[in-house]
């Protein structure tokens, strides 16, 4: 059964039909830039644009980098403010033509996508993904089910938002090494997370997953297992196709 994923990120979006037989996408995606400022009927278009790329119709799956009840938007750190209260499955239904539209945290889309097809395949016990990227998005299962929402990546860490440290555009913004990155960023960020959940496996996301090999070897001192996520940044194309696929 093929479905349709669009994962809206403070730098892109990027859609896909998803195969959810092998929980990969179907064809190559394709990305638009996230319009700045990053307003509802802007990202609304941006959508559409991606999904008229293919000629869709059919269920689409949606996700949103903040906290989302139903398909209401409640936070919105990295996109327009003006999202806050927005029906967004309302909103992109509508410039959608119609289509039903399912709308889900970001990072709960990748964690669902990770857990099912991915580095959490078969994973008991707590289990946290975290993706890496223009903030920290988070979701955490327990024996295979999501708690939503979590949001994890606005802990405080240094008397700031952990992702305004941690996070991967943090270290772009401020030059930074990679081994200065991990180990002084990174790392006391999953030991504060830690500390609070205990988790048996850390599944580090985000396009920055593609470079795991740069900084993961470097962090020491965590007790939990730490993994690159296996679907890199697809995950949360799969994972929007996933939730379209099986509405709430």
């Amino acid at each position: 059964m093929n479905v349709f994923g669009v994962d809206i990120g403070g730098s892109g979006i990027k859609g896909a039909p998803v195969d959810l037989d092998r929980g990969d996408l179907a064809e190559p995606r394709h990305k638009v830039l996230t319009p700045q400022p990053a307003t509802p009927d802007g990202v609304a278009g941006c959508v559409a644009e991606v999904v008229a790329n293919f000629g869709w119709q059919g269920p689409v799956g949606v996700t949103f980098p903040g906290v989302v009840t139903g398909s209401t938007i409640r936070t919105a750190a990295n996109v327009d403010k003006s999202w806050i209260g927005v029906d967004a499955g309302r909103l992109l239904g509508d410039r959608l033509g119609g289509l039903p539209v399912t709308v889900l945290n970001d990072a709960d889309a990748a964690g669902l996508a990770e857990m099912s097809f991915g580095a959490g395949r078969g994973r008991k016990g707590t289990v946290i993904l975290l993706t890496l990227g223009t903030g920290i998005g988070s979701a955490v299962f327990v024996d295979g089910r999501l708690v939503p929402n979590t949001e994890l990546g606005h802990l405080e860490l240094k008397g700031h938002d952990a992702e305004k440290r941690a996070s991967s555009k943090a270290r772009e913004d401020e030059d930074l090494s990679w081994e200065h990155w991990a180990t002084r960023r990174v790392q006391k960020y999953l030991a504060h997370v830690e500390m609070l959940f205990s988790p048996e496996l850390f599944i580090i996301g985000g396009g920055v997953s593609r470079k795991a090999d740069k900084f993961l070897p470097l962090i020491e001192g965590i007790k939990a297992e730490i993994v690159p996520a296996e679907l890199q940044n697809n995950a949360g194309i799969v994972g929007a196709g996933m939730a379209a696929a099986s509405p709430a």
